[in-house]
């Protein structure tokens, strides 16, 4: 079970000798309570902000019909380049924490009155430089001349980040699956719930010591805690984004 708000709140209570709450008067902490509970929700958002691809922020899981699909997906109209990332009516506030360019993957499987053969392809991505300086003119001349469009061989990104477009032009409805990570919610309730596994709430312990520290004038125990918050902060790293092997990829066919 996740670690609450409340949980989290009373463990540095009890540290700093002061009183701790319930789930009765949560909402009605003042003075050093409310600075805990404050710096709780403070520390919190660092470690969350800390890594843009944090597994615990990806928005649900990866595709159950192929793990490499993504966990997030638009279907795409003829004639349209450009689709939100999220849904239309989500505020820019809300957009996605970050996306994972590299993993855009274009599919007619899944699609409405489509059979094998299917397409299939992964969509390079394009800076929004290069698309403008080689592709558009030409791209934009075929839209306005009534071109049907073509397969999409690339994805570019829209100059504000809340959109994908397709290049060239799709010329009918394909799947398009990509990876993406959410933002961290503010911890509200008392029973809210940190999102990242309870073996590495430690870290967020040692952030909110460093806060409180900082908050009872007290320097040294404030940089001790900093320090263990770095630390931690490398664990987590390591356990969670950097477990896979280094190497080197050459995409060069070797001819016999």
């Amino acid at each position: 079970m996740a670690t609450t708000y409340l949980e989290i709140t009373n463990e540095i209570m009890r540290e700093l000798n002061e009183v701790a709450l319930t789930n009765l008067n949560f909402t009605d902490a003042i003075g050093v309570q409310q600075h805990i509970k404050d710096s709780v929700n403070r520390a919190y958002m660092d470690i969350c902000n800390e890594e843009a691809q944090w597994p615990f922020l990806l928005i649900a899981d990866s595709g159950t019909t192929d793990p490499f699909y993504g966990n997030a997906a638009k279907e795409t109209v003829a004639g349209t380049r450009f689709y939100d990332l999220r849904s239309v009516d989500s505020a820019q506030r809300d957009q996605f924490h970050a996306v994972d360019w590299d993993t855009f993957y274009l599919t007619t499987i899944g699609v409405d009155d489509e059979s094998a053969p299917f397409t299939s392809r992964n969509l390079r991505f394009a800076t929004t430089e290069d698309w403008k300086d080689f592709r558009r003119e030409s791209e934009n001349a075929a839209d306005a001349d009534g071109a049907t469009g073509a397969t999409p061989t690339h994805v570019i990104r829209s100059p504000d980040g809340t959109k994908f477009g397709l290049s060239p032009i799709p010329d009918k409805v394909y799947k398009v699956y990509y990876t993406a990570w959410g933002k961290p919610t503010k911890l509200v309730a008392h029973d809210d719930q940190v999102v990242f596994p309870d073996a590495f709430v430690p870290v967020l312990i040692a952030r909110i010591r460093y806060y409180c520290w900082q908050f009872k004038e007290n320097p040294q125990a404030a940089a001790f805690a900093l320090e263990d918050y770095r630390k931690g902060l490398d664990f987590m790293r390591s356990n969670l984004i950097e477990p896979t092997p280094s190497y080197f990829k050459d995409d060069r066919v070797r001819f016999i």
